[in-house]
């Protein structure tokens, strides 16, 4: 379960969550802080590099189209 793959998409996905949820609280922003915490925590429950990754760009795009549409 835990091969290098994995382990460099969990670390990279959790930063980048990191990110997103210290902008979010900085900027008083929900979807940003919302989006940081759904990486983080995909990074614990989803087994899969390939899953994982999908998943944080799937969010990543939530985030971006929350944004624009003002919320």
């Amino acid at each position: 379960m835990f091969d290098a793959s994995f382990l460099f998409a969990s670390l990279v996905w959790g930063s980048v969550g990191f990110g997103y949820f210290i902008f979010g609280k900085k900027q008083a922003s929900w979807p940003a802080m919302v989006g940081g915490v759904v990486m983080m925590g995909a990074s614990y429950v989803v087994g899969s590099a390939l899953l994982l990754s999908l998943l944080c760009v799937a969010a990543i795009a939530a985030v971006y189209f929350l944004i624009k549409r003002g919320y």
